[in-house]
């Protein structure tokens, strides 16, 4: 079996997705297209990893239902590897439902029930030798996601197991961002936040992302990144200072699986090389194109 060159941890289901041309506000009933892609956290950030060239794997609990065999299927045809995911007889696949108009996402449901009832279940591969042992850690790079109940976080954020690993850390949304308050002083962990993620975590009401990013770094954070839409992104770390970028200015044609784009992006261009700045300026030109429909979802 191929050694991965990169696990993608956490959300692995069906996008549900409702998009409008119009404006939209609570009661709205509009014309529109509905769409259902492979998506969640980690498979957004596994699909976009694929199209570099890079071969990720996803730790998850899928299905053995109807859903997740179709799910398993598409994964493998995207070069997504699920030879280590958690089947699950009992369990079935989880669905994330949103809608979206001219002005943005509206509204989202996340149904991650299956993921969190197997917790530590999938982890499972780290641990017996299949991908490390807690005397010999996986030390590649990890991509975790905050749909991942808070209790195994924690535990992530104190285990061996992930002790040599590239940590690359993302909240689900901004409602699950406080999950990840136990990983915000991990010393190998990168976080990506937007704006709003990084206020819940830091209560410092930052008004722009480097204001942010000085405020996770206060608060013990190794190495942040912070996004705020249109507005300048910003990249942080312990003794480095803070370096920022604006993003292109595109028209905007969808949100949902932008942030994903952009972390895999980002840890794309550090592979091959770059610096600071350059590596900010290519994750925020990724996720431009994505938002503006330039890259098939």
């Amino acid at each position: 079996m191929t050694t991965p060159d990169i696990l993608c941890i956490g959300s692995v289901l069906w996008d549900i997705i409702g998009r409008s041309p119009a404006a939209m506000r609570q009661g709205s009933d509009v014309p529109g297209r509905i769409t259902r892609l492979p998506g969640g956290v980690a498979m957004n950030i596994a699909m976009t990893l694929a199209r570099f060239g890079l071969s990720p794997a996803v730790l998850t609990a899928i299905g053995r239902d109807a859903e997740g065999e179709e799910l398993v299927a598409a994964c493998e045809r995207l070069g997504i590897s699920t030879a280590h995911a958690y089947r699950s007889d009992d369990l079935p696949t989880d669905r994330y439902l949103a809608i979206e108009g001219a002005n943005g996402l509206i509204a989202a449901i996340a149904d991650a029930h299956s993921l969190e009832a197997a917790g530590p279940r999938i982890l499972a591969p780290l641990a017996d030798g299949r991908l490390g042992s807690e005397s010999a850690p996986w030390a590649g790079a990890v991509a975790l996601d905050g749909n991942l109940t808070e209790t195994l976080l924690s535990a992530i954020a104190a285990s061996p197991l992930f002790g040599a690993a590239d940590l690359r850390v993302a909240p689900a949304s901004p409602g699950k961002a406080e999950r990840l308050r136990p990983l915000l002083s991990h010393p190998r962990a990168t976080h990506y936040l937007n704006l709003e993620e990084a206020n819940l975590l830091t209560r410092a009401g930052a008004t722009c992302a480097a204001e942010a990013a000085e405020a996770l770094l206060a608060r013990g954070a190794a190495r942040v990144l912070v996004t705020d839409g249109g507005r300048a992104a910003a990249c942080g770390r312990q003794g480095a200072g803070i370096v920022t970028a604006a993003p292109p200015q595109v028209l905007v044609a969808r949100v949902t699986g932008a942030g994903d784009t952009f972390m895999a992006a980002h840890l794309v261009a550090e592979r091959r090389g770059d610096d600071r700045a350059a590596a900010l300026a290519a994750a925020l030109a990724a996720a431009a194109a994505y938002v503006s429909g330039d890259i098939a979802s």
